[in-house]
């Protein structure tokens, strides 16, 4: 058995409750049924005094910026408003060394401010709440702000839009950790959808508002679900808008808005995401996987997958087995 992973996150004042809460349910919960041994999840004081939630929860913790840097994860949750515009100095040193020393540094939302003052975001892109994104874009004109997007992996940094987008990183998170199944069943424990890609758009409106009522015969997520039970089947536009009871044009269009991406777009992802789970979970053959994901010829699964994961199938499935060789 492997050490765990340790993920530090930075509890500074008046921290909103939701993105704490979402490391704590993803990285702090013992999974080791999953995956042995799991996150060893750490809150570090990044500041003096009693530390409370925006909430009013008191939190007690006997780790410290020392422990934030010596970490493996480094994770800046949502930060109060005064925070975001005065970081305590002491945590933006402890992100300058930990950044020096290799470690992964994520932000959660109003958290991408740490580390724009800290200097690591210089240069690089990065995204922000859409509310947040004029103000973000004029305190830091070095970093290039897309406020589109659920989240932003730039290598060795990685950071996520507003509330919801901290679960998407999350996933992502253990997506590279432990692969897309493994992020797949913890997805499902926490029943939320599986996970999204970083690119999929920000919207502002409510996902209840932009999904609809499941009472209706145009509803979205019905059609959803039932596309993602077929995907090993030849699915068109024409297809997915029967079901929504709508012309493909009316349904491609509610679609993109929704969702941010193209039908055929939302498809070939949620394929790739399918054959990454069939080369983690299974030996079957690059031909069968192809057909199993709904891409038909392995040329057509190694141009997608390439495209979206940036390594071939082949490359994709050695580098998984032989993480788990290295990591059991």
């Amino acid at each position: 058995m492997g050490q765990a992973h340790v993920v530090a996150v930075a509890v500074t004042g008046h921290l909103p409750v939701f993105e704490l809460a979402v490391a704590c349910e993803v990285f702090g919960l013992d999974r080791d049924d999953i995956v042995d041994p799991w996150y060893d999840l750490r809150l570090c004081r990044a500041e003096p005094g009693p530390l409370r939630t925006a909430a009013g929860l008191g939190i007690e913790t006997p780790y410290d910026l020392d422990d934030l840097v010596s970490a493996d994860t480094v994770l800046i949750p949502g930060i109060h408003r005064t925070t975001q515009l005065a970081p305590p100095e002491p945590l933006l040193d402890a992100l300058r060394q930990a950044y020096a020393a290799g470690k992964r540094i994520v932000s959660f939302c109003g958290g991408g401010y740490a580390l724009a003052a800290a200097g690591l975001l210089d240069g690089r892109r990065a995204t922000q709440h859409w509310m947040n994104a004029l103000d973000f874009a004029h305190r830091f004109p070095l970093v290039q702000v897309d406020p589109t997007v659920l989240f932003v992996d730039d290598g060795q940094i990685l950071t996520s839009a507003g509330t919801a987008a901290a679960i998407d990183l999350s996933l992502h998170i253990v997506r590279l950790d432990h692969g897309a199944a493994v992020a797949a069943e913890v997805a499902r424990r926490m029943v939320v959808p599986p996970p999204r890609q970083g690119s999929q758009a920000q919207h502002p409106t409510p996902l209840s508002a932009r999904l609809g009522d499941p009472r209706r015969p145009d509803d979205l997520s019905a059609v959803l679900a039932w596309a993602q039970e077929r995907l090993d089947q030849p699915i068109t536009v024409a297809d997915l808008a029967r079901q929504a009871h709508l012309s493909p044009t009316t349904f491609a269009r509610r679609f993109r808005t929704t969702l941010g991406a193209t039908p055929l777009q939302w498809l070939v992802e949620h394929r790739v995401r399918r054959a990454q789970e069939l080369l983690e979970t299974t030996d079957e053959p690059v031909e069968r996987i192809a057909r199993l994901a709904g891409f038909g010829t392995p040329a057509n699964l190694r141009h997608h997958f390439q495209r979206l994961v940036e390594v071939s199938p082949q490359t994709y499935r050695h580098v998984f087995r032989y993480r788990a060789r290295v990591h059991p």
